[in-house]
């Protein structure tokens, strides 16, 4: 029987060796799972990630600078706390000056001339004429501030009980503090050295 031998096709396919392909490290993996992803492919963060991003210290790594922004701070308190006081804001006045009723007392003496405010330029004026080479000069100036000291005493008491009966009439007789002593007390400096700062001008009394 014949034997019929067909030749070989060069195109036959070839089993195909593998080739010596290095092989991927094992901390590559780990380091592309660490890179974040920028781009449409990134995986949206997370709230928490978020606000975790945005966080900043409160006190700044160098602490010169944190002290000189506490300092900063401080400075800017207290000249707000100054400035709040002068102008008669309650939260910023101490014990004594807060209240409705203390800040009717202010008003209506920063309203009215009290004797007792020229008195401390009196007593000044009087302690000038001590240096007069005269008995009879510095007697009269003696005698003189006496009596106006007692001038000055008898208006302020005269003030007490105007701003009592005022104050029992605007707040009622259970509610009605007593501010004889401050009202003195304001009635007996200088206008422009009062503390809180006068808010009304002379004559408009407060209603």
């Amino acid at each position: 029987m014949p034997i019929i031998l067909r030749p070989t096709d060069s195109r036959t396919s070839v089993a195909k060796h593998p080739t010596n392909t290095p092989a991927p490290e094992a901390g590559a993996d780990d380091e592309a799972s660490a890179t974040p992803q920028v781009g449409k492919g990134a995986p949206t963060p997370s709230r928490a990630e978020r606000e975790a991003a945005r966080k900043r210290p409160l006190v700044p790594n160098d602490r010169k600078e944190a002290a000189k922004q506490a300092r900063a701070k401080q400075a800017e308190a207290r000249e707000r706390a100054r400035v709040g006081m002068a102008m008669g804001e309650d939260k910023y006045l101490p014990a004594r000056d807060r209240g409705p009723q203390k800040k009717y007392v202010r008003d209506y003496v920063d309203a009215r001339f009290s004797i007792g405010e020229v008195l401390i330029p009196f007593m000044f004026a009087i302690i000038l004429l001590t240096f007069v080479p005269s008995a009879e000069v510095q007697a009269i100036g003696i005698m003189a501030l006496w009596a106006f000291f007692l001038v000055a005493v008898l208006d302020v008491v005269i003030l007490g009980f105007i701003l009592t009966r005022k104050l029992r009439a605007k707040y009622g007789e259970d509610k009605a503090e007593r501010v004889r002593w401050y009202a003195a007390m304001r009635a007996l400096q200088l206008r422009p050295l009062r503390l809180p700062k006068p808010q009304v001008k002379r004559g408009r009394y407060p209603a």
